[in-house]
């Protein structure tokens, strides 16, 4: 536990800071364990947990994401329950094929591009999604910005010639990039990076990179947050997790609750990529859809972090605060 903090003074109401660790089934994003700082307030529990590669100017907004769910709560839901897709990391076709079969959900996120593995690599994954899902099922795959505009062009046409690909998520790093690409194939790109890591995702042009919009709550700085940016840019919009625990993936499930529409499975089922969870009932796909509620966080001891993650997160929150 964060007993007190070096920072400026805490945002009125917020009693508690709790400090989790867990680790992952598979490695995702480059990383073995998820770790991050739960916060409690009148509203509920909130979640901070930037990744250690945004910098204290970034991870600001998904502190205030974290005061608004432990002090503001969240808008009122318009629908009981969010369709999800179920997420594949970057594994072997068994392994690939399995997490689907076992998920419920009729669509599938699946990870390619990755660091080390082929174009063959990923051409397998992602046949053995669509037998796991069977031809009615929609595939998605997010290359996390990997590829150069001339390999994204040959790796989606090959790609949705095999299996049918609902959308690309950010498969370039730039909207340049992501604005020539879409020209040159008939696949809808969605924009993840662009819009979360930049200065102001309000202001940030998409008109021609893409035709999909990526929210995630914490990069944009909370539920309400998130709900000006789609309105902004009035286009369709997908909901997904920052590899939260369930009280973080709850703020993701709130945003897709309060979405005027919601065209597509949410990517917010990824709390089964961990082995544990900071709840004994953690936010897990039945039937391919998840509750709109807010787990309560009582496992709080058994995925304490240890002193030295302790320290460092406290250190990291004064930085964000001061």
């Amino acid at each position: 536990m964060i007993t007190e903090a070096a920072g400026p003074p805490l945002p009125a109401g917020i009693a508690e800071l709790r400090v989790w660790s867990v680790a992952l089934r598979t490695r995702f994003r480059g990383i073995d364990v998820r770790d991050g700082v739960l916060v409690r307030g009148p509203a509920g529990w909130g979640e901070f947990s930037p990744f250690w590669d945004y910098d204290v100017a970034e991870s600001r907004r998904w502190w205030a994401a974290a005061v608004e769910a432990a002090v503001d709560g969240w808008p009122a839901p318009v629908r009981g329950s969010v369709p999800v897709n179920v997420t594949v990391p970057a594994v072997d076709a068994g392994r690939a094929h399995g997490i689907v079969a076992a998920s419920g959900c009729r669509t599938a996120k699946v990870k390619v591009a990755e660091p080390g593995q082929s174009p063959a690599d990923d051409l397998a994954r992602v046949e053995a999604v669509r037998d796991a899902l069977g031809p009615a099922g929609a595939i998605r795959v997010d290359a996390n910005a990997a590829w150069d505009v001339d390999t994204a062009v040959a790796r989606i046409v090959d790609l949705d010639r095999r299996v049918g690909l609902e959308y690309v998520e950010q498969p370039c790093a730039t909207l340049e990039e992501l604005a020539a690409l879409r020209r040159r194939v008939d696949v809808p790109i969605a924009a993840d990076e662009v819009l979360r890591r930049s200065a102001d995702p309000l202001r940030v042009d998409l008109r021609e990179a893409c035709d999909v919009v990526v929210l995630k709550v914490q990069p944009l700085g909370g539920v309400r947050a998130a709900l000006r940016v789609a309105e902004a840019h009035d286009l369709p919009c997908v909901v997904s997790s920052a590899l939260e625990s369930s009280v973080g993936i709850a703020a993701g499930v709130a945003l897709a609750a309060a979405l005027p529409e919601l065209p597509f499975a949410c990517g917010l089922a990824t709390v089964a990529l961990f082995t544990g969870d900071v709840s004994s009932t953690p936010l897990l796909p039945v039937d391919g859809e998840l509750p709109v509620l807010r787990p309560e966080p009582d496992r709080l001891a058994a995925v304490a972090a240890d002193a030295g993650t302790a320290t460092r997160w406290r250190t990291r929150l004064d930085a964000v605060r001061a």
